[in-house]
């Protein structure tokens, strides 16, 4: 199944509380629960203004619907073409 990089913009996103975090996690996992199990948070990382995360799904459009029922943003969504690490060198 496709893996997707979603640049979510907030301002200010790297001094969210814990608790505002949680809160938005929340949201999140309720919506997904709703979706259904054919989509999957991986993990999200939090910088300075953005929210980058990665999720698992069958299309684009289940990623925006997403967003879209939780109040996200989803500025950019990245179908992931390949995964590289420091063994790729080897």
């Amino acid at each position: 199944m496709p893996k997707y990089v979603i640049e979510r913009e907030i301002p200010g996103a790297g001094n969210l509380s814990g608790e505002e975090l949680k809160s938005i996690s929340q949201t999140s996992c309720k919506v997904l629960q709703n979706l259904g199990p054919e989509i999957n948070w991986v993990q999200s990382y939090v910088t300075e203004n953005k929210i980058y995360c990665v999720y698992i799904a069958p299309n684009k459009e289940l990623v925006e619907e997403h967003a879209k029922q939780g109040g996200f943003p989803a500025n950019m969504i990245s179908t992931v073409s390949t995964i590289i690490d420091p063994v790729t060198s080897e």
